[in-house]
């Protein structure tokens, strides 16, 4: 037997080891990715840095506060681009609930949206995705105003 037959069931191990999935990552983990993932988004609309924002985006996000949801990273960032213009940050939002599938394929996370002078002005909802180990994209986002309403009892 050639040496190039004795090596290939060695080759042909190491290669198979390198395609083994990698181990699951615990929830609390995941939790935390997608935390620091939405507060590194938020960070964007701070820091007036429309290219780290459109980074964030899937392709296939859609976005539904207006009129009609943007559907697609192009329309996203075509419609968000005016909200980098100016030194000021229009508003902020950070992430008080998040929660991931057990699958780590899927997140939702929630909060507070502030105004400049840091009034609550809205509730964000943001669904990610995770595109590849520790790399979550944004694909559906929903915000909602709030109100100061007083809700009446049911009778």
């Amino acid at each position: 037997m050639n040496q190039a037959c004795r090596a290939a069931p060695v080759i042909a191990a190491m290669l198979l080891g390198g395609c083994s999935t990698p181990p699951p990552v615990d929830n609390a983990t995941l939790v935390r990715q997608v935390t620091a993932t939405e507060r590194a988004f938020a960070a964007t609309m701070a820091r007036r840095d429309f290219a780290a924002f459109q980074a964030f985006l899937a392709e296939e996000a859609i976005f539904d506060g207006g009129r009609e949801p943007l559907r697609g990273k192009a329309a996203v960032a075509a419609a968000w681009q005016g909200y980098f213009k100016g030194e000021q940050a229009p508003f902020s939002w950070d992430p008080d609930r998040v929660v991931v599938l057990d699958s780590g394929t899927l997140a939702q996370s929630g909060g507070p949206v502030l105004d400049p002078q840091g009034k609550l002005t809205a509730r964000f909802n943001s669904i990610w995705r995770q595109e590849a180990p520790g790399v979550w994209r944004i694909v559906f986002d929903k915000g909602e105003p709030v109100c100061d309403c007083i809700v009446q009892p049911r009778k």
